[in-house]
């Protein structure tokens, strides 16, 4: 009995780390971020968000991509260094759960500032923060509704 109870413990263990997914597995999985992940692939960065972490990221739907005009996302695909800093524009360090949000501005991978807003439903900058708290094992997604770009 006692070596079933052993085997079934390590089963399961075995279950849950298997199961176990990154930032950007996270994401694929979801099925509705598949241009978020051909930039990241683009910009070398897919590692990184493979990465121990934790990361928040603020992930742009396809549909908020689609509102970029299509020249300017496919120029921005182009170009490693400006699609690089939109992309970490977009991720904040430490994983923040929208339960912990707070207004106000807060430092982003990319080195500068978004501004988090609460009044009327969480704004970062201008984008609408429209699902949130899908968990990965390297920190946490919150969905926006537009495509946020560094000033």
């Amino acid at each position: 009995m006692k070596k079933l109870l052993i085997a079934s413990v390590l089963a399961l263990g075995v279950a849950v780390s298997a199961q176990a997914k990154d930032i950007v597995d996270t994401a694929v999985g979801a099925g509705n971020f598949k241009t978020l992940a051909t930039a990241l692939g683009a910009a070398g960065l897919v590692d990184t968000l493979k990465g121990k972490g934790p990361f928040t990221v603020f992930a742009p739907t396809d549909e908020a991509f689609a509102k970029v005009p299509k020249a300017d996302l496919e120029a921005l695909l182009k170009d490693k260094a400006k699609l690089t800093a939109v992309l970490t524009y977009h991720v904040v360090p430490g994983k923040v759960m929208a339960a912990d949000v707070k207004a106000g501005k807060v430092k982003t991978v990319q080195g500068s500032e978004i501004t988090v807003s609460t009044t009327g439903g969480v704004k970062v900058d201008a984008a609408n923060v429209i699902k949130t708290d899908i968990v990965a094992d390297n920190g946490v997604i919150h969905v926006i509704d537009s495509v946020i770009m560094p000033k």
